[in-house]
């Protein structure tokens, strides 16, 4: 049966190739992204793309409003969003840990805050997070903002899952080690990752649809390198 998919980060990396997975089986998505082209340029029937600014609550209304007249449920929500700097801690700027963490863990809690109306007992509720969050794992120099950003999403999604559980509804998190894609550059220039975007997706995919049945309130650690 066909599931209403809300995907956050579409416009490349795994999210770009999560959202044909879900599209290419028979499932609706709604793709949230600043840029839509890489996803239009697709032209999928099973994809909605919005252009999506995710710190402004006016953006994330549209996607609100376009569920509400189109779908009326959603499924499985996916924030796969991600922003990250990589600078020296004493170079580091206010403003840079405000963007981090307004693309990481506010528009977390805002488009998961604005979904949940349309969540019924059933629902699973996945957010991306990094092994850079986890407590006790390894740390890179350079990624003040981005890993502490990613263990905050990990505790939120915690509560949540408290908060929710009688509605039923599962928050779970993955906490991702390297993936071969363009933020991955972004913190280790050079580095070969193990994993390609597509082949995680695919994990991420498969842990949306079934992985409610068996977690709710945890965090997987979904990595086979350092980093």
């Amino acid at each position: 049966m066909s599931k209403n998919i809300v995907i956050t980060g579409t416009s490349r990396g795994i999210g770009f190739e999560l959202a044909q997975l879900f599209a290419n089986e028979g499932h609706n998505v709604l793709a949230l992204s600043r840029n839509t082209a890489p996803l239009t340029a697709v032209n999928h029937k099973n994809i909605k793309v919005l252009a999506t600014d995710l710190g402004k609550e006016s953006d994330i209304e549209k996607a609100v409003n376009y569920i509400s007249l189109n779908w009326k449920n959603v499924d499985i929500l996916i924030n796969n969003a991600g922003k990250l700097v990589n600078k020296p801690f004493e170079n580091i700027t206010q403003q840079d840990f405000i963007d981090v963490y307004q693309v990481n863990v506010f528009s977390v809690a805002k488009v998961t805050q604005c979904m949940l109306p349309f969540m019924k007992a059933g629902s699973h509720v996945v957010t991306i997070s990094s092994m850079g969050g986890i407590q006790g794992s390894m740390k890179f120099p350079g990624l003040a903002a981005y890993s502490s950003a990613k263990g905050a999403v990990i505790t939120l999604s915690e509560l949540l899952a408290e908060e929710y559980k009688e509605q039923q509804i599962a928050f779970n998190v993955l906490a991702l080690g390297a993936v071969q894609t363009e933020m991955l550059e972004e913190a280790f220039p050079g580095y070969v990752a193990p994993l390609s975007a597509k082949e995680m997706a695919s994990y991420i995919f498969n842990f949306s649809l079934t992985g409610n049945q068996f977690y709710n309130g945890k965090v997987l650690q979904v990595s086979n390198s350092t980093p």
